[in-house]
C-alpha cells in the first residue's frame, strides 16, 4: 500500500481488522503516522523542525496497547522494537544500557532491509544456483570461465625480458549440441526432476570466534571484535552430501548473499530508523512513583527516566552500523498506571509524550467480537488447528456467549488481564478435544452446556486462583 493511500481513516480501518475497540488510541496513532507522511513532503528547514508527537497509552494489560503499535509498524513496513522500561533498572547489575533500545531497532531494520534485498535478488540467485548444479550434474556442459592473464606470470615475463603478455590457450569450442544439452539439464533441475538425487557439494563456513576479545558494551557500540576477526580469517570450505533440492537452497542463499551490497544495506537501514523507526516502551508506570521518595528499593526509577529522556528528546547513538539520530523516531509509551499516575513521571519526560490516550477495559461484547470477528479471531485459529487432525469444530452462539461471560466474570473477580483471559478459557474448554483429536476425529459442537461443564470449577469456586495467569 502506497503511503499516500494511508489516510488516518484507512489506517483505523486496517487496525480494526485485528484490534477490537480502542478508537481513541487508533485515531492517535493514525494521525501520528499521517504526520510522518506530511513531514516527508515538506521542503527546506521546516522538514527538520517538525518532530514526532510521541504517544502515551494508558490502560490495563491485555486491551491492545502493544498490538496497536505492532500492527501500525507492519502496516507501513517501519522498523519496530518493543522494550520494557523495567529492563533498564539498576544498570550494571541486572539492567541494560538505555541506548540498547536504539541498537535493537537498528538490528530490526537490518533484518527488514536484508529480507527485502534477498527477495529482490531471488530470481538472479536462483539462476546462478541452477548453473552451479548443472556444473556438478554434467561437468561436460560447463561454461569455461573467461581467461585472464596472471599478473605474476606477466611480471616474471617482463623481468626476464620476455613479452609483456602471456599467451593463454583459447577455451574449448562450444557446440550447439552442448548448449542444447545444458539448457535441457537446467530446465530439468528447475522443474525438480533431480531433487532426490544425492550429490557432494562444498559449503562455505564462517570461522567461529569463541571468546573474542572485548565486552558486550564494546560489541554494542560498534567494536564488534568477533565480526572483525571473522572477516579477516579465511573462510573454511567443507564437503557435504545432500540432495539436489537441498543443494539448490544452499546455493541460492549463497548467491543471494553475494548479490546484496552490505554497505548500501546498512545505509538504508539507518535511514529507515531515523525517518520511520518506532520504539514501543512498555511498563512505563513501573518506573514512575509518587513524588517525595528519597530512597528505598525504588531509588532507580527516576534514574531510568532520566536515562530514557535524552533518547526521547533526540540524541545520537553510536551503533556498529554507524551513528543513529533519534530526533524523528516515534516513541509510544504504555502502562497500566493503576498505582502510579502519568503525573508521577518527571516533568521533562511527561512533556515528551504530549499525546495521552486512555484505553478502556474490555467488556463481554468486546470479548465476543474478539472471539469471532478479527482476521486472526481466536475461534478461527482453534478451528483450523484442530482441522489438521480431522476434527470439525463448531461454536454455537450460546457457547461463544458463555465463554465471553465467564471471561468477564474472572477478570472482574481477580486480576484483569484483558483479552489474554480468553486464551486461558479456550484452552480449558478445548483441553480434552485437543488431547484426543488425533485418535478421535469427527465433529465437536461447543455450546453453553459444553462450556459450563468444562468450566464447572470456575462457577463453583469464587476464589478462582487456579485460573489466574
Amino acid at each position: 500500500m502506497e503511503p499516500s493511500e494511508l489516510t488516518p481513516a484507512r489506517v483505523v480501518a486496517e487496525l480494526d481488522r485485528y484490534i477490537v475497540g480502542q478508537a481513541a488510541a487508533k485515531r492517535a496513532v493514525a494521525v501520528a503516522l499521517r504526520n510522518r507522511y506530511r513531514r516527508e513532503r515538506l521542503t527546506g528547514d521546516m522538514r527538520d523542525e517538525v518532530i514526532p508527537k510521541n504517544i502515551l497509552m494508558i490502560g490495563p494489560t491485555g486491551v491492545g496497547k502493544t498490538e496497536i503499535a505492532r500492527r501500525l509498524a507492519n502496516l507501513v513496513s517501519a522498523p519496530f522494537v518493543k522494550v520494557e522500561a523495567t529492563k533498564y533498572t539498576e544498570v550494571g547489575y541486572v539492567g541494560r544500557d538505555v541506548e540498547s533500545m536504539v541498537r535493537d531497532l537498528v538490528e530490526a531494520a537490518i533484518r527488514m532491509v536484508r529480507a527485502e534485498r534477498l527477495e529482490d535478488t531471488k530470481g538472479a540467485a536462483e539462476d546462478m544456483a541452477i548453473d552451479r548444479l548443472a556444473d556438478i550434474l554434467d561437468p561436460s556442459t560447463r561454461v569455461a570461465p573467461a581467461q585472464t592473464n596472471n599478473p605474476l606470470s606477466a611480471l616474471g615475463a617482463m623481468i626476464s625480458g620476455g613479452p609483456g603478455r602471456v599467451a593463454t590457450e583459447p577455451p574449448p569450442q562450444r557446440t550447439a549440441e552442448m548448449d542444447e544439452r545444458r539448457a535441457r539439464l537446467k530446465e530439468e533441475i528447475r522443474t525438480g526432476f533431480y531433487d532426490v538425487r544425492l550429490i557432494e557439494i562444498e559449503v562455505e563456513e564462517s570461522p567461529q570466534i569463541i571468546g573474542a576479545i572485548g565486552s558486550p558494551q564494546l560489541d554494542e557500540m560498534g567494536g564488534n571484535v568477533g565480526d572483525l576477526l571473522a572477516g579477516m580469517l579465511p573462510k573454511r570450505r567443507s564437503k557435504r552430501r545432500v540432495s539436489v533440492a537441498e543443494a539448490r537452497e544452499i546455493f541460492r542463499a549463497e548467491e543471494a548473499a553475494k548479490l546484496v551490497d552490505n554497505d548500501s544495506l546498512k545505509r538504508e537501514a539507518v535511514r529507515r530508523v531515523e525517518e520511520n523507526g518506532i520504539i514501543f516502551i512498555d511498563e512505563m508506570d513501573k518506573i514512575a512513583g509518587p513524588g517525595g521518595r528519597a530512597g528505598g528499593p525504588d531509588v532507580s526509577r527516576e534514574g531510568v527516566q532520566r536515562d530514557i529522556l535524552p533518547i526521547v528528546e533526540g540524541s545520537t547513538v553510536v551503533t556498529k552500523y554507524g551513528p543513529v539520530k533519534t530526533d524523528h523516531v516515534l516513541f509510544i509509551g504504555a502502562g497500566a498506571f493503576h498505582i502510579s499516575k502519568p503525573s508521577d513521571l518527571i516533568p521533562e519526560l511527561q512533556g515528551r509524550f504530549p499525546i495521552r490516550v486512555e484505553l478502556a477495559s474490555l467488556t463481554k461484547d468486546d470479548f465476543k467480537t474478539i472471539l469471532t470477528q478479527p482476521k486472526n479471531a481466536l475461534i478461527e485459529q482453534y478451528r483450523q488447528l484442530l482441522a489438521t487432525d480431522g476434527v470439525t469444530l463448531e461454536f454455537s452462539e450460546t457457547g461463544i456467549d458463555a465463554i465471553a461471560r465467564l471471561a468477564t466474570l474472572v477478570n472482574d473477580q481477580t486480576e484483569n488481564i484483558g483479552a489474554r483471559r480468553l486464551h486461558t478459557m479456550l484452552e480449558r474448554v478445548l483441553e480434552t478435544v485437543a488431547f484426543e483429536a488425533p485418535e478421535r476425529g469427527g465433529a465437536v459442537t461447543v455450546d453453553e452446556a459444553y462450556v459450563e461443564q468444562r468450566l464447572a470449577e470456575i462457577i463453583r469456586d469464587q476464589d478462582l486462583s487456579h485460573y489466574i495467569l
